[in-house]
């Protein structure tokens, strides 16, 4: 079942993406985030993605915005999976279409890691020992550089858990 423009419930199919392809673009970035079998050393079992939908919408509509405010893009779909998600299927796919490749590239990779970075979109994720984990945006920045919005998020995230 279809909840926007921008996130679903539905299983996500590449196809879709692939297709109507126009002249105006040369250059097409097709982004495939896929629940991968292996995580931690573990084998998950699956996922499952939740969100604070209102919000979640309107920042992955302000990060839409911003790629085609700074590169000369053609077309900007993005698509986010919520619910249950088995491994080998697609979560997130993004597609990002421009005259020129590297205009398509810079788009794509920034709109991918804004998203897991800003959007709230968390993954919680069950694996076949019986265990489960909150995932979260892995980063590498070290203790000097803490981030404070990130860890806004991460308390965030906590704290609509303890409500419902």
């Amino acid at each position: 079942m279809e909840k926007n423009a921008y996130l679903t419930d539905a299983p996500i199919l590449a196809q879709p993406f692939m297709a109507e392809f126009s002249a105006a673009a040369g250059a097409s970035i097709l982004f495939f985030g896929i629940v991968r079998q292996l995580s931690h050393g573990k084998h998950c079992h699956y996922l499952e993605y939740e969100a604070y939908e209102p919000m979640a919408v309107e920042q992955i509509e302000s990060l839409k915005s911003e790629a085609l405010q700074k590169w000369p893009l053609e077309q900007v779909t993005i698509l986010h999976r919520l619910g249950r998600i088995y491994p080998g299927e697609i979560a997130v796919a993004i597609d990002v279409r421009s005259a020129h490749r590297d205009d398509a590239y810079q788009a794509s990779r920034f709109l991918i890691e804004q998203i897991k970075h800003q959007v709230p979109i968390w993954k919680k994720e069950y694996f076949e020992d019986g265990t489960c984990a909150w995932g979260g945006c892995e980063t590498t920045q070290s203790p000097e550089t803490f981030d404070s919005n990130q860890w806004q998020w991460s308390r965030e995230r906590e704290l609509a858990n303890e409500l419902f």
